[in-house]
């Protein structure tokens, strides 16, 4: 394991992270960026600690001066498949194969990583510690942010723009009034026991 400083050396390192493992309803999304080492953005963190405005701003920058930036997902019927945790290595996997460079050197958030043909490193809060981690996980959370946004469009009455889909008590009142959407997870307790 190389400490975090020799990473930063590595020119082309993707840095990966999924947003969406806790919510009941719609897709797992993982985003992989490499980032331009001559272009250094500031104020990359953990995309939780960062409010929606800056999240915004910071999305825009990184697909502006990133490499290049790729995203994958697990839609919610294959989350029921195989488990949230497949899910979400699924997603990894599919975001960093997509990218249009290849990548010498993932870290990926977490402690695991997903099955790819590249050398990868899972690190603990690698979002707080890694930029090109903190980047992907700002992608990721904007685009599933704006996904709920939409489908609170076409759902007003779930209030997704709010929850974003995790099982807050709103949410839940919603789920007992109006009953589970084709995109809620049905593996998932409290929509699987509406079900039954």
């Amino acid at each position: 394991m190389l400490d975090l400083e020799q990473y930063e050396n590595i020119e082309k390192l993707a840095g990966c992270d999924e947003v969406g493992r806790g919510p009941l309803v719609g897709d797992v999304v993982a985003a992989a960026v490499i980032l331009d080492p001559s272009k250094p953005i500031a104020g990359l963190a953990d995309s939780k600690k960062l409010s929606e405005k800056k999240r915004d701003a910071l999305y825009k920058l990184i697909l502006e001066n990133a490499l290049c930036v790729s995203v994958g997902r697990a839609s919610p019927t294959e989350i029921d498949q195989i488990n949230i945790l497949h899910a979400s290595m699924l997603a990894m996997k599919r975001a960093i194969e997509g990218l249009a460079i290849e990548p010498q050197f993932v870290l990926v958030d977490g402690n695991r990583c997903p099955e790819i043909a590249f050398p990868c490193e899972a690190i603990v809060k690698g979002d707080d510690k890694v930029a090109a981690i903190s980047a992907a996980s700002i992608v990721a959370k904007v685009i599933r942010d704006a996904e709920m946004k939409q489908l609170h469009a076409e759902h007003p009455e779930y209030g997704f723009d709010r929850h974003k889909g995790y099982p807050t008590k709103d949410h839940m009142a919603a789920l007992v009034n109006f009953g589970p959407l084709s995109m809620h997870r049905k593996s998932f307790k409290p929509v699987k026991a509406l079900l039954s």
